[in-house]
């Protein structure tokens, strides 16, 4: 790949290729843009095919973050690590210290925590190393299982897309299909069957399934396959991404759609896709930024009631874009778009007044 050019298109600043040789650390770090502050993104562990499937995901992920921050009203910018290697087999104390002491060596332009592939104790070792990460256990300064306000911030972005297309916060008597009941889809089942809405929910994993069944005999289970073509209010995806695609999108019969999980959209035009069909698309990386604001949250000394509070501003949030998308009569995901760049330009611009050193 033409790696400047690729910087140049899509606005990174810096990408940093890190080897050590006696763990076999193999690291990209990509950061994409510093405007609001420094970046924070997570570290993925994962066996690619190859250094360039590697370094393209850190520059997609890091642009992501950028707008997931930007559009969150945090003052952190984007970025990603990418460890290259298997998670089952290739994780080691000299690794992770080794990827400590290289993002410790970027002075605090880039803050990393957990992301697909590794977990909080994995960073335990990386702590001895620098002070740059964020997600850590509770026992070494972290706040925790951030599951909890995600699935929290989720629940805010559905009473918002209600005002939208109801004209009522209230999602009481609502049909909400939920596609995946894992940490964050089990808790938002949690908030939805408590306020009284009726639930459809499915999961490949039977035990989880048959688990939010036990605790709400109510809720109707589906095939995961089924739960595209459920008739419903709001279909809810809190599992894996791109499943918005050709083959799913006319299956569809709601009136909204708002999950946890990541990178929904197959691609950008499945937003657009969407709204042709009077769809209410809540773009997933404002709805699930729960997990963000809290770790962000830890770099000021994690305060609970203040991180839920920012994270119950995502109702706030989505109503701006939801206004946008009307006035310009542009897709939701065109608007979260725009809502985070337009953030990036103002404050970019503070901050070119001098300051003396």
């Amino acid at each position: 790949m033409d790696l400047f050019d690729q910087m140049q298109k899509e606005g990174h600043e810096q990408v940093v290729f890190c080897h050590d040789r006696a763990s076999g650390l193999k690291l990209v770090i990509a950061i994409h843009d510093t405007t609001l502050g420094p970046a924070l993104g997570g570290c993925r562990m994962w066996p690619y095919a190859n250094e360039e499937a590697a370094v393209t995901d850190a520059l997609r992920l890091s642009k992501g973050m950028t707008y997931k921050s930007a559009a969150a009203g945090m003052n952190h910018g984007g970025g990603k690590c990418v460890i290259w290697g298997n998670p089952a087999t290739d994780k080691s104390e000299e690794l992770f210290r080794a990827l400590g002491r290289f993002i410790g060596g970027l002075r605090g332009r880039m803050v990393t925590g957990t992301d697909v592939g590794t977990v909080p104790d994995d960073f335990v070792w990386a702590h001895a190393e620098t002070d740059f990460l964020v997600a850590l256990p509770e026992a070494y300064g972290g706040s925790g299982d951030s599951s909890v306000i995600t699935a929290f911030g989720v629940w805010r972005g559905m009473k918002a897309a209600a005002r939208e297309v109801w004209q009522e916060d209230s999602l009481k008597g609502r049909h909400i299909a939920v596609q995946g009941l894992g940490k964050v889809g089990a808790k938002l089942v949690d908030h939805l069957a408590e306020e009284g809405c009726r639930l459809t929910v499915t999961d490949v994993n039977p035990d989880y399934a048959n688990r939010v069944k036990d605790k709400y005999p109510q809720v109707a289970l589906v095939a995961a396959e089924e739960i595209y073509g459920v008739d419903c209010d709001i279909f809810s995806p809190c599992a894996l991404g791109a499943i918005i695609n050709d083959q799913t999108l006319p299956r569809l019969r709601c009136r909204v759609v708002a999950g946890s999980a990541n990178n929904q959209l197959a691609e950008p035009r499945h937003g657009e896709a969407l709204q042709e069909r009077g769809i209410l698309y809540c773009p997933d990386y404002v709805i699930n930024s729960g997990g963000l604001i809290q770790v962000a949250d830890e770099l000021m000394g994690y305060n609970h009631e203040r991180a839920f509070k920012k994270a119950a501003a995502i109702y706030d949030q989505l109503r701006q874009i939801f206004s946008i998308a009307r006035e310009q009569g542009t897709s939701t995901l065109r608007a979260a778009d725009l809502l985070a760049e337009r953030r990036i330009a103002r404050l970019g611009a503070v901050g070119r007044i001098y300051l003396p050193e």
